[in-house]
């Protein structure tokens, strides 16, 4: 099996777009289709359901997905081991991070990992803090920026960069603030607060959690993917949100957002970098891993 097809097969199994995965390698559909064709038939099994509409991976496409993730990372392990003597890496990394992650801790982290290893390709792919976790076990990614969960599993190594509180946030607009019931600030009528949250992750647990020792109902607005969303929707005054604060203090919008002095606080997030143990075996994610300062 040359590695060229288990790329091409792998591109395919997340793109599950027959025109994208073509156009990443440079060939027709018709010639990719040939091409998943020979591969399905040295298998002697179906690997993808297609039809005019859309594309799936069967049972042995999922099984088939897994061996070219773990192959072509035992292969990339493989090639830098022939080349220990050179004094420069070579390959890819692959990392994931919200928005709002990517501009506040990568620049200077990049910044120096290019300049020690200019021949390693970065792959940055950044969306919903919530999912990071998963797409590092699911070995989407080789590196993810996120906040640390109540307990870690085994598989992950974690390293800190930064810890940032989780504040609720209003309006900076009195009117705004008077028609969410925001008036009197030391009698605040929570089950009547429109709220908007997380739809899921850490900030989401935690919200809840403080609800519920406070024994209070809350009054859920709206459920938003993003932190970044949540600071947007509040600055139009549709209701009282939670972030962590580094979002806010990055935010184009912060200017129309104040910071509710809440008591109990939530509990702070403890931000940092994610990988699987074992993918730390990789030069590349461990060059990578052993630059990060812990703080």
């Amino acid at each position: 099996m040359d590695i060229k097809t288990l790329k091409i097969f792998l591109h395919l199994s997340e793109s599950l777009h027959f025109s994208r995965t073509s156009d990443a390698f440079h060939m027709s559909p018709s010639t990719l289709s040939r091409h998943i064709k020979q591969l399905e038939e040295n298998l002697g099994h179906c690997l993808l359901t297609r039809d005019n509409r859309s594309v799936s991976l069967t049972r042995e496409g999922q099984v088939f997905q897994t061996y070219c993730r773990e192959s072509l990372t035992h292969w990339q392990v493989f090639k830098q081991s022939l080349d220990i003597q050179s004094a420069q890496l070579t390959g890819e990394i692959s990392l994931y991070c919200s928005v709002t992650a990517s501009y506040s801790f990568l620049y200077d982290i990049l910044s120096q990992f290019r300049g020690l290893h200019p021949k390693i390709e970065m792959k940055l792919h950044t969306g919903d803090t919530a999912l990071a976790l998963s797409r590092i076990v699911e070995k989407n990614e080789d590196i993810a920026i996120a906040a640390r969960p109540s307990s870690i599993p085994n598989n992950l190594a974690f390293k800190r960069i930064a810890i940032s509180p989780l504040v609720f946030i209003a309006p900076n607009d009195s009117l705004a603030s008077n028609m969410l019931g925001l008036s009197n600030k030391q009698a605040l009528l929570w089950n009547e607060i429109p709220m908007i949250l997380s739809e899921e992750g850490l900030a989401r647990t935690r919200s809840d959690h403080w609800f519920k020792q406070k024994g209070i109902k809350p009054n859920i607005y709206a459920q938003v993917s993003g932190n970044e969303a949540i600071v947007s929707m509040v600055s139009l005054g549709f209701g009282v949100g939670v972030v962590p604060k580094i979002v806010l203090d990055n935010s184009p919008l912060a200017s129309k957002i104040t910071i509710l002095d809440i008591q109990p606080e939530l509990e702070a997030f403890d931000v940092g970098f994610f990988t699987l143990k074992k993918s730390l075996v990789n030069p590349i994610v461990k060059a990578f891993w052993e630059q990060i300062g812990v703080r």
